[in-house]
């Protein structure tokens, strides 16, 4: 067959059937046969599967991108380490230069005040972000680089109303008065499509008008190849290159709101004809968000549980009924497990990233890494998502594992239907992802080899934005 297409992609593997021809025009599938000629250029696909672009359904972009370039406390236990690692970042850097950490484990030495802080790092302004991304920390010298108050409740004071130096879901006021530089975007972008994803759900709670508009012009220039869709508040605007998605609802256990509190505001995300998308990672969270949809008359399309992190096996009908998706975090359970095994009930630890029984249930399920809080990595978590043991090697929750191809599923939905694969045929949106070899054999060296990255090749609209060990048979690319 002969067409005018802009891409050929040759010998790969759609499904269980022997190597085809892919034609790309315009960013679509133009074709697929046994061989196809009229291309401007050509991707020798090797024989290796061709799957739908990775999506990753849970993701905090900036944050993401920032931990790039911030000193990075995670594993690390005991405060002499945390101690050790933030000297030796400060000596790399000049007095008075902001010092950025990220990953600190409570365990470590407690949650720190602004004064024992100052003990570690005397000679520069220093905020460390805690393992869940929920609080920071701030020394003296970086509470003064705040500026005056009045300050949120977000700042928690002492009993004198001095501020101690801890901030509780306090990012979006953070970046509004550190004036911050963004991160570097394009770098983020570059090593996600190496790992062939292709589309990002930031899952922002403050995403509003100044997120979309940075997002927007990431998106347009370059910087993130990848498809957006925000999460964000009512604030959130409709804008060119971006996807506006659910109404974000942040739970906290510390201080969870009243639910006519979230009925109003699920309302409000009906009236602007957007899904609800609640951050649930204790069962009363959970239990939260499922009541407060019945007060406000139910679940619509597009309604998502986020982590979904413990789930009783009790409510998994009400989470079908109400035909929610479930987008949880597998690589959770590798790198936090043992974690989890030390610190939650023995009797809650079923309950933990559930997987198969929710899909067993009929529930829609999807994955996100939650990075920078999870690996980003998406084979990463595959893999912890068919094996479900920890960094120990012990195991949890493996009644909940899936096989590999299940499990592959789990990031290959839509932005509108996270929980629903996409399928490759004619006239679908070009957004690829080739591998390096067979589907089967592939996933099996995901799951037996830590590290391994199969991707050959990412393309996003017809466009190729990663290529690995395939080559283009001309130059234009």
């Amino acid at each position: 067959m002969h067409g005018n297409f802009d891409l050929l992609l040759r010998q790969v593997r759609i499904g269980a059937d022997g190597p085809v021809d892919v034609g790309l025009r315009a960013g679509r599938i133009a074709a697929i046969a046994a061989h196809l000629d009229g291309a401007a250029a050509e991707l020798d696909g090797g024989g290796g599967a061709l799957i739908p672009g990775l999506i990753d359904h849970h993701i905090h972009l900036l944050a993401t991108a920032a931990q790039r370039n911030s000193v990075d406390l995670r594993g690390l236990t005991g405060a002499r380490a945390v101690h050790a690692a933030l000297v030796a970042a400060a000596a790399a850097r000049p007095p008075g230069q902001w010092l950025r950490a990220t990953g600190y484990d409570e365990c470590a030495a407690g949650l720190p005040d602004c004064v024992q802080l100052d003990a570690w790092v005397p000679a520069h302004p220093l905020r460390i972000q805690d393992r869940t991304g929920a609080l920071w920390l701030l020394n003296s010298a970086g509470l003064a680089a705040l500026g005056p108050g009045p300050f949120p409740d977000a700042v928690e004071r002492d009993a004198a109303g001095v501020p101690s130096g801890r901030i509780w879901r306090g990012d979006a006021w953070l970046r509004e008065r550190l004036e911050a530089p963004l991160p570097d975007l394009a770098g983020l972008g570059r090593t996600l499509a190496g790992w062939g994803v292709t589309g990002l759900t930031d899952a922002g709670a403050s995403n509003g008008p100044a997120e979309a508009a940075l997002f927007a012009a990431a998106y347009a220039d370059g910087a993130l190849p990848q498809r957006l869709l925000l999460m964000g508040n009512e604030s959130l605007p409709h804008q060119t290159g971006v996807t506006r998605g659910p109404l974000k609802l942040l739970f906290d256990d510390r201080d969870l709101p009243g639910i006519a509190d979230v009925v109003a505001r699920i309302r409000a995300a009906r009236s602007q004809r957007r899904a609800v998308a609640a951050h649930c990672v204790t069962v009363a969270e959970l239990v939260t968000f499922l009541s407060a949809l019945d007060d406000a008359g139910g679940a619509q399309p597009g309604d998502r549980v986020e982590h979904g992190s413990l789930i009783p096996a009790d409510l998994i009908p009400a989470i079908a009924r109400a035909r929610l998706t479930v987008v949880t975090q597998p690589g959770f359970v590798a790198a936090r497990g043992d974690r989890y095994r030390a610190e939650v009930d023995a009797a809650d630890l079923p309950d933990l990233y559930r997987l198969r029984s929710l899909r067993t249930a009929g529930v829609a399920l999807a994955a996100g890494s939650d990075a920078p809080y999870g690996p980003a990595d998406p084979w990463a978590a595959l893999r912890s998502a068919v094996r479900r043991t920890t960094a120990s090697g012990a195991a949890l929750g493996t009644d909940e594992a899936l096989s590999p191809a299940a499990a592959l599923r789990l990031w290959l939905g839509s932005f509108t239907r996270p929980g629903t694969p996409r399928r490759l045929r004619v006239g679908a949106v070009a957004d690829l992802c080739l591998l390096a070899g067979p589907l089967a054999p592939i996933l099996a060296r995901v799951v037996a080899e830590p590290g391994f990255n199969p991707v050959r090749a990412t393309l996003v609209d017809g466009q190729i934005i990663h290529k690995g060990v395939a080559e283009l048979t001309n130059r234009q690319f």
